[in-house]
């Protein structure tokens, strides 16, 4: 009963992908899609406050990142809060360095400025 009532107070989050992000995404092997399936579905469950280490972190700025780690390697996908309860997901790429590159940086705000 407490449960219904709170999915009633609180509004879902959603989870959206720029199209841009969209191939980068389905380039990813399928541990690591499934990966960031998981990850997205806990981000609208919960929402991305209730969400932390070692699902999300904050990047800089607006932007968060989803950790995703599989069989196949390492691979983040850089996301932002915009209106009305929404995750945009502006860049997804395998990680290859121990720090995230700055030109993925560089790439999701310029998505973040063309989408809003």
């Amino acid at each position: 009963m407490k449960n219904s009532k709170l999915a009633i107070i609180s509004s879902p989050w959603t989870v959206t992908i720029h199209p841009l992000a969209e191939p980068e995404l389905k380039a990813l092997a399928h541990d690591l899609q499934a990966r960031f399936l998981h990850i997205a579905e806990l981000l609208e469950s919960f929402g991305p406050h209730q969400v932390g280490l070692p699902h999300v972190r904050p990047l800089q700025q607006k932007l968060w990142e989803m950790r995703m780690t599989g069989r196949d390697g390492i691979a983040r996908a850089v996301y932002a809060a915009i209106q009305d309860r929404r995750l945009l997901v502006l860049h997804v790429f395998v990680k290859k360095t121990p720090t995230t590159p700055r030109k993925a940086i560089e790439t999701a705000h310029q998505r973040l400025e063309a989408a809003l």
